[in-house]
């Protein structure tokens, strides 16, 4: 059988997509190429183009990627996407995911399948909706309410909230700054800001890729001072530098919250300092 009639988390092919994406940007995070390479393998291999996972991956996709659509055109697309789904060769997709899931269990850990993922229950509706074996009447109130968040106008209710949150946020930032350290913000730390901003629509994904990077460029350009005759010769400045260092491996832990971007912002400015 494809699945059983109670959700099971690992033969739901877009939560496990999401675990492989989400186990990469930590590895990305983290400079852990040997595990960023195989992570990359695993999704080339099970889910290009084509195989039985990329096509099942899409049917996910196309419903949760739509919002602000008529009703009558969400119904449509929901019950074509369905149809599409069905005709997926059952037994294939279970050896596929099999596979997949024995690759996942050596390639990074059993650990790897607790991994949060905040849209999980959504993944869970869908699953249920492609499932045979779900009650009838249960699929029906699952697609009543799948579209009704297709047809949700989520921007536009953002966006009444947003501009006054956004402006805010961004003038509070800019007024604590220049209060503690007196000086305009840098660009980078203008664009930290501004991604910082726009996470308040977008549940911080355009953060999180902001952050792999610019963290990561922090974290290089402190220790390339460790390199530095005016920070090696001076103990005092290795301790605080290693210190600095110490921060920044925090960073991966901690919430996207105001605390952890003023953090950020002083070793922006630390960076900078440095280099100059």
């Amino acid at each position: 059988m494809r699945k059983k009639s109670k959700h099971n988390k690992k033969r739901n092919t877009a939560f496990l997509f999401e675990i492989l994406t989400r186990e990469l940007t930590k590895s990305i995070f983290n400079e852990d190429t040997k595990r960023k390479n195989k992570i990359i393998s695993i999704i080339k291999e099970h889910f290009k183009k084509g195989s039985l996972l990329n096509k099942d991956l899409e049917s996910y996709r196309s419903i949760c990627e739509t919002e602000n659509f008529k009703e009558n055109v969400a119904e449509k697309l929901l019950q074509e996407i369905k149809a599409a789904n069905r005709i997926l060769d059952p037994q294939g997709l279970f050896v596929a995911q099999s596979r997949l899931i024995d690759d996942m269990n050596k390639g990074l850990s059993k650990s790897a399948f607790s991994t949060f993922v905040p849209n999980y229950k959504s993944l869970a509706t869908l699953a249920q909706i492609f499932d045979n074996d779900t009650p009838t009447k249960t699929r029906v109130l699952l697609e009543d309410a799948v579209v009704k968040q297709m047809t949700f106008d989520k921007k536009n209710q953002e966006d009444e909230n947003l501009l006054t949150i956004d402006n805010l946020t961004y003038q509070t930032f800019i007024e604590k700054f220049n209060r503690k350290y007196g000086q305009e913000l840098r660009e980078e730390q203008n664009n930290l800001l501004i991604n910082y901003i726009a996470s308040f629509s977008d549940n911080g994904i355009q953060l999180k890729l902001f952050l792999n990077e610019e963290v990561t460029r922090l974290r290089r350009e402190i220790k390339k001072s460790l390199n530095m005759d005016e920070i090696k010769n001076d103990q005092d400045m290795v301790v605080k530098t290693n210190k600095t260092l110490e921060l920044i491996e925090g960073f991966k832990e901690a919430p996207l919250d105001e605390k952890l971007i003023s953090k950020i912002l002083k070793v922006q400015n630390l960076v900078k300092e440095i280099q100059n």
